[in-house]
Parts: C-alpha cells; structure tokens; sequence
C-alpha cells in the first residue's frame, strides 16, 4: 500500500511540473530562441504573402519600405514543395497504421493478432506526443555532436500566434524553405515507425507496460541522439563563405560530420530498430513452444495487404526526404520503385530454388528488404544501384531470416534484425559504393559553400558508411540494453507461461480479434 502511495505520490508530483512547463512556455519570446537547423530564427522568419495582405487595410496599398529599412528578401516557400511534403507525411503515417500494423498482426498467431495491432497504434501515438514534447529538439537543434538542445521543448518557437509568423525550415537547396511545423510532423513519422519496427522482434510475450516503458527510453536515449548524430546540420545557407564552413560543419552531428550518406534512415532507421529489436529477442526470451510448435502465420492476406501499404507509403517515406518536389524526389521515387520490385524477384527466386517453393510471406518479406536496403540510397545513388541494391538485398536479406537467424540462436519473431537491420547495413555499405557519378550515382556535395559535387572515392566513402553502421550497431544495442533491463525491473519483460499460452489479446487487452 505504501509503494502505491508513493507511487501517486510522484505522479502528482510530475502532473505539476507538466503543467507549469505548459503554463511558462508560451510566455516566452520566439526571438530568444535558437534556431534549429537550417531554419531562420523565428524573430527573423518572414511572413508569408497572405499574411502580409491581411496585415494591409482593405483598399489600401502596402506602405513602400525606406531604402534605409529595407529588409532581406523572404525565403522561397514553394506552395508544390509544401503539398509535397505534407503528402508524403500522410503517407508515411498509413505505412505505420494500418500498414505495418496489419504486416506484423498477420504474421503472428489468432490469438496475438490485437496486441500487435494495439502495441504499434498505441507506440505510434505515444511516440508522437514525445517528439512534439522534447524528441524533435533533441535531433534538429544545435546541441553538441551526440545530442540537440532545448530550443524546441514543446515546439516552442515554430509559430509566434501573436505576430502570426511561422519559423521556416531549410532544405538541401539554397534559399529553399519549407514551413517548419511540416518539417516536425514528417520526421514525426519516422521516429514513430522506428520504434514500431522494434515490436516485432518480441511479438507474442511482451508485456504491454514493458512495451511503453521501454519505447520511452529507447526513443528518448537511443533514437533521438543517432538521428541528430546522422541528419542534424546548419542548412545549405548557414555555408555563406568559406571563413564559415568548418564552423559550420563542427555544428553538425557527428555521422554528419564524417559526411556518412544516408538519404532515408537506413541507420536511423532500419539498423536502429534492428539491433534493438534483437537485442530484445535475446532478454524477452523465446517464446513457449518455440522450435516445438507449429508458430505459421494465421492470416497472410492481411500482411500481403499490410506490404502493399507499405510499399505506397514507402514513397512520402524516401522521395519525401528530398524535402522539395523536383528532381532528387523524382531519383528517390524511382529507384524506391525499382529496387523493391527487384527484391521482391530476387528473394522469390532464391526461395524457390533453395526451399523448393516460392511463398506469399516471402514475396512479401522480400519486398520489404528492398524497401529498406533502398532507403539510405534513394536519391544517393542511380538508377543502376536500385537495380543492383534491390537484386542483393532480397538475396541476403533471405539468408537473414535463415542461415543468419540459426546462428543467433535468437527468437526474433518477426525476422526484424534480419529484414531491417541486415538490410539497412547492406544499403548504407552499398551506398557509399552506388553514390559514385563512374557507376551512375550522382555523387555528394563536397562544398556547400558552391554546392560543389564530387566523390572522395570508393575505398574512403565505404569506410565512412562503415563508420556509421558500427556507430549505430553499437550506441542502440546498450541503450536497448539498459532500457530493457529498467523495463524489466519496474513491472517485468513478459507474461506468464500460462497467459502466453491464453493469448495477449484475452489477457493484455480483454478482447478477441475474432468472434468465437
């Protein structure tokens, strides 16, 4: 009685400093706040044009400005890059719910099929409200090399309701602006599928608490850091001349830094979520009956329509992260298409010849290989590295859920490390390969003060990705670690063995996925 006492106690204690942050956090001024990267301070983010016609009294023209008080030009907000990415958002979030939740919930057992639909729609919503709350500050704001700053708590500073001004966010053009709340709410999805991805991996034993406690930690130590390490950077325009370059580029993070090439999250992503998810597979332990009792899948249309929601969505996912609608959205979306289709071929192919049968699960699966392989690469590499990224990954990522998977020994339900994580390294290697213009890539910016291209050469950008994979491998594995040994001690990893034999549904969530 008294642990629970001193348990309301704390929660009592932390509603009040919740709603105290609310209460401070709107008073303070937009102008004092740092910007995040590539976005203009919010104190010198212009309006737009339909905020400034409103500003004007009807029937009177605009006052002409002083020479002397003239102002810097506003930035270019192109209405087709703002449809684009809001789109592409959209899309991202049906890859999630119901995507990836109707792929996993048909891969796992009847009696499973509602606590993997509720794990991945509640982690999706739980994961949401922490970037908005502190994650999107910790990745896209200049912090140190490893973590962002404060600067965004709350989104503190994307929009000043008192002048009506929205802060912007830069692209990869100079000059090139989007809104950027629309920037929060399309990497908003990424963190969200991530940790979905991870569910997987210990799918059919997981204490739904467990579940929550752990995505907390992981997000917050592990995926908030590896993604301001990897995509967190001042902005084409912070480079205005090249006394400011290295300033600017030591601001970056530290992946950036190396100049590691990853266009989608093939490891702030995929290799993110893989590692953990194995990691997980090994202190969840295998589930009862594993190896003994037939574990098939109980409803593969779902996941083959579950694959189809992701592949759609898979284009706001890659050609989204162009973050304008031109030509690098087109490079993305097409190789996105190609190398897909070629791991769906190749993954069929290499399971009929060796097993004798070609399966829907692995037409499927091979699909989802090639998604993720293709993500770091999408628009670093040409047209020739889809069709050679999609052909291996299928193929590898195979052998991943076969030959790998018995020698980990481990019980990753849902082939998570071997799909996403064998994939996402093959991707990030074999980009740093395809990236060179001599193998149809369109090569790196060498000089962003130009925007001059080039390649460093294959052997120096191999080992630059190389970096990267290893970095990531190694920073998600202990943090997975430690959150779920904390997990694990505050409420327990998994259920009995008699409840595991009920199912999750009946014991976790009190219904049934399908009427008796």
């Amino acid at each position: 009685m008294s642990r629970i006492t001193s348990c309301l106690s704390k929660f009592r204690g932390a509603s009040a400093l919740f709603v105290a942050a609310l209460l401070w956090l709107p008073s303070m001024s937009m102008a004092q706040e740092e910007a995040p990267a590539g976005a203009m301070p919010a104190a010198e983010a212009p309006a737009t044009e339909e905020m400034a016609a409103e500003a004007a009294p009807a029937g009177e023209p605009a006052a002409e400005a002083e020479p002397e008080a003239a102002v810097a030009p506003a930035p270019s907000v192109d209405k087709g890059d703002v449809s684009w990415m809001l789109i592409s958002t959209a899309i991202v979030l049906m890859m999630s719910v119901p995507g990836l939740a109707l792929f996993y919930g048909g891969m796992v057992r009847s009696k499973n099929m509602l606590s993997m639909l509720m794990q991945v729609f509640v982690t999706f919503s739980l994961i949401v409200v922490l970037w908005c709350l502190y994650g999107y500050s910790l990745a896209f704001t200049e912090g140190n090399a490893y973590f962002g700053g404060f600067a965004r708590l709350f989104l503190n500073g994307t929009f000043d309701s008192s002048s009506g001004v929205f802060a912007m966010a830069a692209t990869f053009s100079k000059g090139v602006y989007i809104p950027e709340l629309v920037f929060v709410a399309f990497q908003a999805t990424f963190a969200a599928i991530t940790c979905c991805l991870i569910l997987g991996a210990v799918a059919e034993r997981m204490k739904f608490s467990a579940v929550l406690i752990f995505m907390v930690l992981w997000f917050t130590f592990s995926y908030a850091p590896i993604c301001h390490m990897v995509w967190f950077w001042m902005g084409p325009d912070a480079y205005s001349d090249a006394a400011v370059a290295a300033d600017m580029t030591s601001k970056a993070g530290l992946i950036w830094q190396w100049g590691a090439l990853d266009f989608a999250g093939g490891t702030v992503v995929h290799i993110n979520s893989g590692i953990a998810g194995l990691v997980g597979a090994y202190l969840v332990g295998k589930r009862i009956g594993y190896g003994k009792e037939t574990m098939a899948p109980h409803n593969l249309p779902l996941t083959m329509i579950g694959a189809c929601l992701l592949w759609t969505g898979w284009f706001g996912f890659n050609a989204g992260s162009a973050l304008e609608a031109g030509n690098f959205a087109a490079l993305a979306f097409m190789n996105t298409f190609l190398a897909t289709a070629c791991a769906v071929l190749s993954w069929m192919f290499g399971e009929w010849l060796f097993k004798g049968k070609p399966s829907m699960l692995g037409a499927a699966s091979g699909a989802v290989a090639g998604l993720v392989a293709i993500t770091p690469a999408a628009g670093n590499v040409g047209i020739p590295g889809a069709f050679v990224i999609g052909i291996v990954a299928g193929l590898i990522c195979l052998w991943g859920v076969s030959g790998l998977k018995k020698l980990l020994g481990a019980d990753d339900s849902l082939d998570v490390f071997g799909v996403h994580a064998v994939g996402g390294m093959t991707g990030a290697l074999l980009t740093g390969i395809f990236n060179a213009p001599a193998l149809g890539g369109p090569g790196l910016v060498v000089d962003w003060v130009t925007v001059a291209g080039g390649y460093p050469g294959y052997a120096t950008q191999f080992w630059i990705q190389c970096k990267a994979v290893l970095m990531t491998l190694i920073w998600s594995g202990v943090v997975a670690l430690v959150a779920y040994k904390i997990a694990d001690l505050v409420v327990g990893l998994r259920l009995t063995e008699d409840e595991e034999r009920e199912g999750l549904d009946t014991i976790e969530h009190g219904e049934r996925s399908y009427s008796l």
